[in-house]
Formats: C-alpha cells, structure tokens, sequence
C-alpha cells in the first residue's frame, strides 16, 4: 500500500490533480459555513432533524441547509436537471439521438442543456425552502425585494457549486458532483456521531454495538455488489491463414453485465421525487385555501408514516434501476454492434435471437441489483422503526461513499497505469 502511495505522490501530474480536488473540496467546505444576509434560523437544525426529507437533504448539502449558508441548495438543482434530461431521453427520440448517437459532440451538447436547466431549477428551489422556512417561523418574514436577494444569492451558490464540479472533471481526478456529496456526507459525520454519542445511555451499548456490526456487514456487501458482474462470453473471429487448429480462427472474451450498472443514481431519483411532494405539501399547509390545507397535510401524514415511506420508497427504487438501466445500456445496439464486428455469443444466433438472450440476461441481473439497492435504501427505516433510533446516515449516503471511493481509486489506478507505460 505504501508503495502505491509513493507512486501516485511522486507522480507530479496525479499528485497535481489530487491537491487540485482537496483545494475545491475546502472551498465548498468555506461556502456551506458562509451564512446567508440578513437571515438566521432559530432553531433550524433541529426542524431539519426531524423533517426526513430535509434531514436527507442537509446531509447531501454537508450541513449548509441547516446553517442556512450560500451554499444550502447545494448541487440539488443541477442533478435534478440532470434526471430531467435523463427522462427526456425516452420521452423525446432526438434528444436520446443526441445523447447516444452524436458521439462526444452531442454528449457535450446533452450536458450543456442540464446546464441551462440548472438555473431556474435552482431559483424555485430557493423560493421553496425561503417559503417554508418563513412560514414555520424559523426566519423572518421577507419583502418582495429581500426575497429576491436571496433568491440570487442561493441560485448563485449552486450554480457555482456546478461550476466547480466540472473544473474536478476537468483539472482534477473522479466525478466533481460525486465527490462533492461526498464531501458533505463526510462532513456530517463527525457531528452525527458526536451527537449519537452524547444521547446514547451505558443500556443502550449493545444496541449500538449491534448497529455496527449491521454496518460493516452491509459495508461489504456494498462492495460485492457494487464490483460483481454477470460475464457473457463473447466469440470474436480471428484473421488467421494457419490452418493447423480451429482454434486460431476464434477468440474468447466476455460482456460484462453490472449487477448495479445504474449505480446511486435510481435512489437520488427517487429521493427527489419523494421530495418535491413533501417540499409543496409543507408550504401549502398553512394556506389560505381549506382545501389546499387539508391535501398537504394528508400528503405530509402518509409520507411522515415511515412504514409507507419505506414501501414507496423500495418501489421507486426498483422502478428507477429498470429505468436507468434501459436508458444507459440499449440490448438491440449491443446485439448490432456484436454482429458488425464479427462477434457472437456462444449458442445463440446473431440478430433479433442475440437482442432476446441480452434482454433476458440483463432483466435477471438487474432484478438481483434493483432489490440489493432498494433494501440498502430502506434498511435504516426498518432499523429505526425496530430500535427507535433516529438513523441519519443511512444506506443511500454509505452506497455513495463506497460508489464515489471505488471509482476514484479506479480513476487514480489508471492515471498511474498509464504513467507506467
């Protein structure tokens, strides 16, 4: 270990870039602790605590939601644009053309519209939480033109936030939105445990005790399923003029087949589109309207309920990793390019036969993901119904440390790889 450490500092390019992600990390860190003008919540932190979505929320922001800092929109907005283009893929065939077919170009193109979607995303957001957090008496009531102040300001900071995720892409190592929640997962740790710590009773030590051993156990099957894979083997046709044996005229390699192949990303979906709900339900429940009044509250009674948050959320989660998956990987244009390149799997006849046995392959092996990632999900809802402890850190936030772990050190790994050659 200590050896592939010197490797990677001694690199001065690799070195380069990982203090170039460190120095945007703390930057994000000073912005989620800059307060926002004029405003201050009492108590906020502790209406947060007990809002499940907000709670959710705080930990992506690294605790700027709670602070109500510049930075407490965090990179929200842009994954929501982000999911919004995702869905427009299958509900608009030229805008997944542009996505798929248009090579780097209309990859670039594709990002470039989250990147316009980001900013009006970003201003009803601010207005959102300001809304709801000045009807629950936690800030002061705003004018028209403080409001709008603010408003900029929180549109502002995500839009920077943005800006700094993809100067990581570009100058330093990994995803910049990942190791941004990262890097707010990591920083609220810290103040979870302290806080768990002082509340916890000697009586209640080996509860704790068994909580942890829970988490190592899921800690490692996060890391099996998140690396395991489903190979099919692939024949390719070799040009070859020695005619001795069979053998030189094929070579065997393999597809691989993701158990998670959409990752984190189908429970960030369905964490958002459990929010916005829960978000609209909370400003209208002190309405004016009667009828509005009583719509929110039922959606805030069902939704606080967490056995039926938990089973719509298990749901979402499977539906969104069938989703995603069909999205990002397409069994017809595997199967095509299979044929045109002169490879078969073994077995199976090329064409519409090849499309079929992928299709079967993939539903199976992402049946097996979509569950492990929806009962990751919901595992801190079920430990928290069962023990009667508040569980802030959850499965999501660990699928994404060991996710956002995994790819950097693989990124870091081919960075020196390539070095070395």
């Amino acid at each position: 270990m200590f050896k592939y450490l010197k490797s990677v500092f001694l690199d001065s390019s690799i070195r380069n870039r990982i203090l170039f992600v460190l120095f945007i990390l703390a930057i994000i860190r000073v912005m989620s602790i800059i307060p926002m003008p004029s405003l201050s919540g009492s108590d906020l932190a502790g209406f947060i605590s007990n809002t499940q979505f907000l709670a959710f929320l705080n930990i992506f922001t690294g605790g700027g939601l709670s602070s109500l800092s510049i930075a407490m929109l965090g990179v929200g907005p842009y994954i929501t644009a982000s999911i919004i283009m995702q869905l427009m893929t299958v509900l608009v065939p030229s805008v997944k053309k542009m996505q798929q077919e248009e090579g780097e170009a209309g990859r670039r193109k594709f990002a470039q519209y989250s990147r316009w979607l980001t900013p009006p995303l970003a201003v009803l957001q601010a207005l959102g939480f300001l809304t709801l957090f000045s009807q629950q008496g936690y800030i002061p009531e705003m004018g028209p033109s403080t409001m709008a102040i603010n408003v900029i300001i929180l549109t502002a900071g995500s839009i920077l936030l943005m800006w700094l995720g993809e100067m990581i892409n570009e100058k330093g190592i990994g995803n910049g939105i990942s190791l941004i929640i990262f890097s707010g997962i990591i920083a609220t740790l810290p103040s979870t445990l302290s806080g768990v710590w002082d509340t916890t009773a000697t009586s209640q030590y080996p509860l704790y005790a068994a909580l942890f051993i829970i988490f190592l156990i899921v800690l490692i099957l996060v890391v099996v399923f998140t690396e395991a894979e489903r190979p099919l083997p692939v024949t390719y046709a070799k040009q070859s003029r020695n005619y001795a044996s069979a053998e030189n005229f094929t070579t065997t390699t393999y597809l691989p087949l993701r158990l998670t192949h959409a990752g984190v990303i189908p429970i960030i979906f369905a964490v958002s589109l459990l929010m916005f709900p829960q978000l609209i339900a909370q400003i209208f429940a002190n309405a004016d309207s009667a009828f509005a009044q009583v719509i929110a509250q039922n959606i805030i009674t069902y939704l606080g309920n967490s056995w039926i948050y938990g089973t719509i959320y298990f749901l979402l989660v499977i539906l969104f990793t069938f989703f995603y998956t069909a999205v990002m990987f397409d069994p017809i244009k595997t199967a095509e390019n299979l044929q045109k390149s002169g490879a078969f799997i073994s077995g199976v006849r090329p064409g519409e036969p090849t499309t079929a046995y992928i299709s079967d392959v993939l539903m199976r092996v992402t049946s097996v993901g979509a569950i492990f990632l929806g009962a990751v999900a919901i595992l801190p809802i079920i430990l928290s119904g069962l023990t009667g402890i508040a569980l802030t850190i959850g499965g999501t936030s660990l699928l994404i440390v060991v996710s956002v772990v995994i790819d950097l050190i693989k990124k870091i790994d081919a960075q020196v790889s390539m070095r070395q050659y």
